[in-house]
């Protein structure tokens, strides 16, 4: 499984599944999150101090309080699927105007990725 932060991994590697993930692979990976999550916010402070490697440097130092608004906004937005919603409206992508939060990419790469993720899912974790 491929995260975010990983050293080669292509952008939004961690957003999809691929053909070799299994669906028990996956969700023992969402069990092992969630218990780290419990974990961490059982340990820590809201106002304690951590820090995302994979967000800018201008802004990766967060508190516990940010990065768990930041997920229930992230939980909202996707599994509501709003972003798509948002996207059939007017074509606008990502997070806001001013930050869209998306990887760089050119309009034959985000046809690529569509692709490559609608087989990944057809296939339902059966090799194509």
């Amino acid at each position: 499984m491929t995260c975010a932060g990983d050293d080669g991994a292509e952008p939004n590697a961690d957003l999809w599944a691929t053909d070799d993930e299994s669906r028990p692979d996956i969700l023992a990976l969402y069990q092992r999150a969630r218990a780290h999550s419990d974990a961490t916010i059982e340990a820590l402070p809201l106002d304690g101090l951590g820090h995302v490697p994979w967000w800018p440097d201008d802004r990766n130092e967060v508190t516990l309080h940010r990065v768990l608004v930041h997920m229930i906004a992230e939980t909202n937005r996707h599994a509501g699927h709003g972003d798509i919603i948002r996207e059939l409206i007017d074509g606008a992508v990502g997070l806001r105007q001013d930050n869209d939060n998306m990887p760089p990419g050119d309009r034959e790469w985000w046809d690529s990725y569509r692709q490559r993720v609608e087989r990944s899912a057809l296939s339902g974790g059966r090799p194509v």
